[in-house]
């Protein structure tokens, strides 16, 4: 019996000696040091204990050892849940005791904080540095021979990835191999990647994006990743002429035009730019494909599905389009009312049904039921149409979810923080439009009668509870909040009135 993510992503390369990892000090992980790496980190973790289907929660930062990780999961047939680095204590102590991590992989620098949290659940903790070391890496070091992989099917679940919700409790999606596997082996074959292509990678690998979308790939087709710890423009630019292809979320780009280095001739003899994880603004399809001749190609994905939809490889690239459904992905759109299908240019939710998309929400059955139709189609929350050309636009987002710099933020968890700060009365936290990061978070308040609120002591207070990126970007004193005849506040007209907040602020 095979291990099917395994076996056609990872174990292929073994005795490949062939660059898989470079990284920006000029050192170069092969294919086969990786797989080592990796075995050894099987070795460790099932000797603490857990086996096949047990949960491990890993808050690290990005280093070929953190991937390795993942990959000693997936080898172990161990459930892989990675988290945020900018998750406070409050957070990550949510996602362990749900999940029931028998494992939890930290930074040293947050092991303490992390112990205090694990003792209420008497879940087990190991460090791993961004440099690669600690007790983790100490206990891989003993071993030396290969790890026996563990057989799992398609149908045996892979990852947990905790997405928000708009009552403020997140949930645990259920992802299978089979999931993951369908996703890496359809991208790389429609965007036509090969043993030849370099990635630049400077995405996180506790998102989808970098983890399942550019690893994964990059594993399938059995090229290489320029491993960058995390976006920095200068080294991007340096980088970037021993580099093919480029995923990325918008921010990379704008960033990336505003810098008077990068030129036609820089990006010359790339093959690719990828965008997504949040929407691509018209105006910045135009400015890359005037300064570089490229055009970039944006699709459309989510935490419980990974991708779509794609823009063609081959074909016409639609600037405020996200393609068309991907090879054995079916997407449809359809009235939230009656679920009934609905033509093109004609706006309703967004549904997916394929190999792609998740089991369900863990631990969450009622949740499940309610967004996983038992004919296979998931309701994404998504709002979008088919034009005439079957492309399909995202025009909204239903539950008022923010993506921003591509992370996915509900505001109903930051509302929650900011009603409860001495002064307020209550509080609406929306998404506008920013150059930068696609979408921001704007927070405003009204004020309890005859109160004044400390503007500069609730945005101190919100920091220490919320990951940074969840962080409102300014906190703003109304009057009242606009108000349906149901009492429900209409934030389509706040995002109406600050669409050209940034823009003047």
């Amino acid at each position: 019996m095979t291990n099917v993510l395994f076996d056609t992503l990872f174990g292929k390369h073994t005795g490949q000696q062939t660059p898989f990892l470079m990284m920006q000090d000029g050192s170069v992980l092969s294919h086969a040091d990786f797989l080592a790496m990796a075995s050894r980190f099987a070795h460790a973790i099932t000797q603490s204990g857990l086996g096949p289907g047990d949960r491990l929660a890993a808050q690290t930062e990005k280093s070929p050892q953190a991937l390795a990780l993942y990959a000693a999961c997936v080898q172990a047939g161990i459930i892989f849940l990675p988290l945020n680095t900018a998750y406070t204590a409050g957070e990550l102590a949510y996602f362990i005791e749900d999940s029931g991590a028998g494992l939890v992989v930290c930074d040293g620098a947050k092991a303490e904080t992390i112990r205090e949290i694990c003792a209420k659940t008497q879940t087990q903790v190991e460090t791993l540095n961004g440099d690669g070391t600690g007790t983790l890496s100490g206990a891989a070091a003993k071993y030396s021979e290969p790890f026996r992989t563990a057989p799992r099917t398609e149908d045996d679940l892979a990852a947990f990835l905790y997405t928000s919700g708009t009552t403020g409790r997140s949930k645990g999606a259920m992802l299978t191999q089979g999931n993951l596997l369908s996703n890496a082996l359809t991208l790389a074959d429609y965007w036509q990647f090969d043993a030849s292509d370099v990635l630049l990678h400077a995405l996180p690998v506790f998102h989808t994006h970098g983890l399942f979308v550019a690893t994964n790939v990059m594993l399938a087709s059995g090229g290489a990743m320029i491993f960058l710890p995390r976006f920095d423009q200068d080294r991007m630019i340096e980088l970037l002429p021993r580099a093919t292809a480029l995923m990325g979320v918008p921010t990379f780009y704008t960033r990336l035009l505003g810098d008077a280095r990068f030129t036609r001739e820089l990006t010359s003899h790339m093959r690719l730019f990828i965008s997504g994880s949040a929407p691509l603004l018209a105006d910045t399809h135009v400015q890359f494909e005037e300064r570089t001749g490229h055009r970039i190609l944006e699709r459309y994905g989510m935490t419980e599905t990974n991708m779509n939809t794609s823009n063609p490889y081959h074909g016409d690239r639609r600037a405020g389009t996200v393609g068309f459904p991907l090879p054995g992905v079916e997407v449809i759109v359809t009235d939230p009312a009656t679920g009934g299908r609905l033509g093109p240019d004609t706006v309703g939710q967004i549904e997916v049904r394929g190999p792609n998309v998740f089991r369900g929400y863990w631990q969450m059955p009622e949740k499940t039921a309610a967004e996983l139709r038992e004919n296979g189609f998931f309701i994404t929350g998504d709002l979008g149409k088919f034009d005439a050309d079957g492309y399909l636009h995202i025009v909204g987002r239903d539950k008022d979810l923010i993506i921003s710099g591509g992370y996915n933020i509900y505001p109903k968890e930051i509302e929650l923080v900011l009603d409860a700060q001495p002064g307020v009365l209550e509080s609406a936290v929306i998404g506008v439009p920013h150059t930068d990061f696609g979408e921001t978070v704007l927070g405003l308040i009204v004020a309890e009668k005859g109160a004044t609120p400390d503007l500069d002591q609730i945005a101190e207070t919100t920091a220490g509870q919320l990951a940074r990126f969840k962080h409102p970007r300014r906190l703003v004193l109304i009057d009242e909040l606009p108000r349906n005849t149901m009492g429900k506040v209409q934030k389509n007209l706040l995002r109406d009135a600050y669409a050209d907040y940034f823009a003047t602020a």
